[in-house]
């Protein structure tokens, strides 16, 4: 995962292309911690006027993910298996969010992670928490296409 993060960390990175859509910036990324911004757009903004609650359940998601893949061994990955969404407060087209996550438990196959976002002005938008499944990275033969 080392190769991973070193990638996504870089201006212009291709290696997370849902990143790179929404244009999320991995700022920190250890073992256990991971910081993710993102400026808010008004393509990330619902017909109400904030942006979508669903881009704020992803950030968080996200973020506690990269906590994890901060402390996975070469060969390791990692799928989300329950994330919990609390939505505090609503988010405007150009703020700047600071998603920030930390492993509370880590197990040989499941991790727990929490994550909170922030807007540029510290108040507290979202809290979540999650599970990730870790697993070994399945290669697939040659010529298939990878799931």
């Amino acid at each position: 995962m080392r190769g991973y993060l070193d990638a996504v960390r870089q201006p212009g990175q291709t290696v997370n292309p849902l990143f790179a859509t929404l244009g999320v910036e991995v700022e920190h990324v250890t073992d256990g911690e991971a910081t993710l911004r993102l400026v808010t757009t008004e393509g990330l903004v619902q017909g109400g006027g904030v942006v979508a609650g669903g881009i704020l359940a992803t950030l968080a998601d996200e973020a506690m993910a990269h906590a994890v893949i901060g402390g996975l061994a070469e060969g390791l990955v990692t799928a989300t298996t329950e994330c919990s969404v609390r939505f505090l407060c609503p988010a405007r087209a150009g703020s700047v969010l600071l998603a920030r996550a930390v492993v509370v438990r880590r197990g040989r196959t499941v991790v727990f992670a929490e994550a909170s976002v922030t807007d540029g002005d510290g108040r507290l938008l979202v809290r979540a928490s999650g599970s990730f499944l870790v697993m070994p990275r399945r290669v697939a033969p040659a010529g298939a296409d990878s799931p």
